[in-house]
């Protein structure tokens, strides 16, 4: 299929997923020009009902456009377009594209396997309307729907994906947490300083390298000779201040009994127990360690050092299969079953002395779970935590809006990790570009009390590495 050319003003026809997804994609189209079908309105006013997300985004597309509406002010005015604000990158109002709604019956020629009265095939069939009403105009269906897209471009209809809400271009660009030094890094200084703080050394460096770090970032040189594993304690353009890290691979450094078993690990308990760090961000396949090493330093800084008073955990709840339907009991025992991931790794921290018997092992694993709390998402809304360890597991499966709405639950004195996997995302309309776990992840790359690192190696048994790699 020949590739048109887009140039000029565009009319994008959005789909009903797309205000689903994001309510604001109303004024996301910048100059251009939007067309709402009937069918539209339709589908939005039988998913306002309910608690979900997706009902929430519904009744806040309702009111923009009553807003806009109110705006407009006669039928005429609707009918000619209603101008849609945005704002520019100085923050002052600009007028952009019109926003128009379906006021007449389209005629169309849609093939005979493509019934009208379906939503998506009626849109199809307006889309194609507007091709031939407006033949110097680009129109473009902009759907969440693969399916949808893949009929438009077998009936030569131009379509495109909503790309507003991705976090970045390719997920190969994604902050990683940590960098490699060059062989040579050491000539190429223009300044070395060193000085020793309350047990840590300290390097003060100046050179063309250290504009390119982050605050926290990891960095190391693999090499024997000038071997170094250090962060970025501060930094400004061409000046950085880097702390030598707490080697954790050692016995006498062990956090909870545990101890890191390669470089990214031993950079993620560099994280997690520090305290300057408020905002700790985990990427990792199966098996890499996230919730284990998490749960080691959580437990450590609340029993042993009282820097926190609670830990609390918890994550959406997408399933990876069928929906096992309504659980029994309490918020607790509801979340219980979801969180397998936290029993299996307490089994593994549940160590004590061999003489304390079944009694200790018993006595110790309810002095745990008494400090750890199981929370569902559904009830954070107008809480805050105050001096608590927050892990949130599956992080990937949430949205940005939702991410957000946990964070700032963050009280004085609280600390937040996210764990997840990007490859894993089984959230409907949700992408490694556009999870919520991606978009904090580049979001807090540049705050000097944040951190994030993605492990690489799996240390689970080499049955699970062989089948990440294999299968």
């Amino acid at each position: 299929m020949i590739k048109r050319a887009i140039i000029g003003k565009r009319l994008f026809v959005l789909d009903t997923n797309v205000l689903m997804h994001d309510p604001t994609a109303l004024y996301r189209f910048d100059e251009h020009d939007i067309f709402l079908p009937m069918i539209v309105l339709e589908e939005l006013d039988r998913g306002k009902k309910g608690l979900s997300e997706v009902s929430r985004n519904v009744r806040q597309v309702s009111r923009f456009l009553d807003e806009l509406m109110l705006q407009a002010g006669d039928t005429e005015a609707i009918a000619k377009g209603i101008h849609l604000p945005t704002v520019a990158n100085n923050d002052t109002p600009k007028i952009s594209g019109r926003l128009f709604f379906q006021t007449t019956q389209m005629t169309h020629d849609l093939p005979k396997e493509l019934p009208g009265q379906l939503a998506d095939n009626a849109i199809l069939g307006i889309v194609i309307g507007l091709q031939k009403s407006k033949p110097d105009t680009t129109v473009t269906l902009v759907s969440k729907d693969i399916n949808l897209r893949i009929k438009a471009t077998v009936l030569g209809v131009h379509s495109e994906d909503y790309f507003n809400d991705k976090v970045l271009d390719d997920v190969d660009l994604l902050y990683r947490g940590s960098a490699e030094l060059v062989a040579d890094f050491w000539d190429d200084l223009n300044r070395l300083e060193s000085w020793t703080k309350d047990g840590h050394t300290y390097y003060q460096i100046e050179g063309d390298i250290v504009k390119d770090w982050y605050p926290n970032q990891l960095i190391y040189s693999p090499g024997e000779s000038n071997a170094i594993e250090a962060i970025v304690h501060s930094k400004t353009d061409f000046v950085a201040n880097i702390k030598l890290l707490n080697d954790y691979r050692k016995d006498n450094h062990a956090v909870w009994g545990i101890t890191a078993r390669n470089r990214e690990q031993n950079f993620a308990l560099n994280l997690l127990m520090d305290p300057d760090v408020d905002f700790v961000s985990l990427l990792g396949q199966a098996g890499t360690g996230k919730t284990l090493l998490t749960l080691a330093a959580a437990l450590t800084q609340t029993i042993e050092n009282k820097r926190y008073l609670e830990i609390i955990m918890t994550r959406v709840t997408v399933p990876v299969g069928e929906d096992i339907g309504f659980l029994p009991g309490t918020e607790e025992e509801k979340m219980t079953p979801w969180m397998g991931a936290l029993m299996d790794n307490l089994e593994v921290l549940n160590k004590t002395d061999i003489s304390g018997g079944e009694w200790g092992k018993q006595a110790t694993n309810d002095l745990l779970q008494s400090r750890i709390k199981i929370r569902s998402l559904n009830f954070m809304r107008g809480r805050t935590f105050l001096n608590r360890f927050l892990i949130i597991d599956e992080a990937q499966n949430l949205t940005s809006k939702q991410m957000k709405t946990l964070i700032t639950r963050a009280g004085p004195g609280t600390k937040i990790v996210c764990l997840g996997n990007i490859t894993q995302i089984d959230t409907p309309y949700l992408s490694e570009t556009t999870s919520g776990l991606t978009y904090v992840v580049d979001r807090f790359k540049n705050w000097e009390h944040s951190g994030h690192i993605t492990l690489l190696r799996g240390e689970r048994s080499r049955l699970a590495d062989f089948a990440s790699e294999n299968l």
